[in-house]
């Protein structure tokens, strides 16, 4: 665990990881389910200990409303973590029953954030496409 004030060597820094999925329904256990798989990737490949995590924003399309993503990180053990579900700008043509999330937390100022967009929430951010 980092502690800020203590953390002896170069002070952690503050970073924010991206992700998105896309649920396979409007149903309370597709929008948990694919909220999970989101955190778990992002946590791991990020190597984040809940310590380390400061909040965690998450924003649905408009179609989604069968349940608060924030529910499925309670239920991987993010219970001291804030954390706040919001509502996408609807987009015209934009991809459907999309969950976003950006997670602050501390690391070692060396670290290289990874960004996690699955399946064709991939098609969200191109760019990042190789980091996949």
């Amino acid at each position: 665990m980092m502690e800020i004030g203590r953390y002896e060597g170069p002070q952690p820094r503050l970073f924010a990881a991206r992700g998105a999925v896309q649920a396979a329904a409007n149903e309370r256990d597709a929008i948990l389910d694919a909220t999970e798989e989101l955190m778990r990737e992002l946590v791991d490949r990020n190597g984040l200990e809940p310590e380390e995590m400061v909040s965690c924003i998450f924003t649905t399309t408009e179609d989604l409303d069968a349940e608060f993503p924030a529910a499925a990180a309670r239920r991987i053990g993010l219970d001291s973590v804030p954390l706040m579900c919001s509502r996408e700008i609807p987009v015209p043509g934009s991809l459907p029953r999309v969950i976003r999330v950006m997670l602050h937390f501390y690391a070692a100022p060396e670290h290289e954030t990874a960004h996690v967009y699955l399946g064709e929430a991939q098609k969200l951010r191109t760019d990042l496409e190789a980091a996949q």
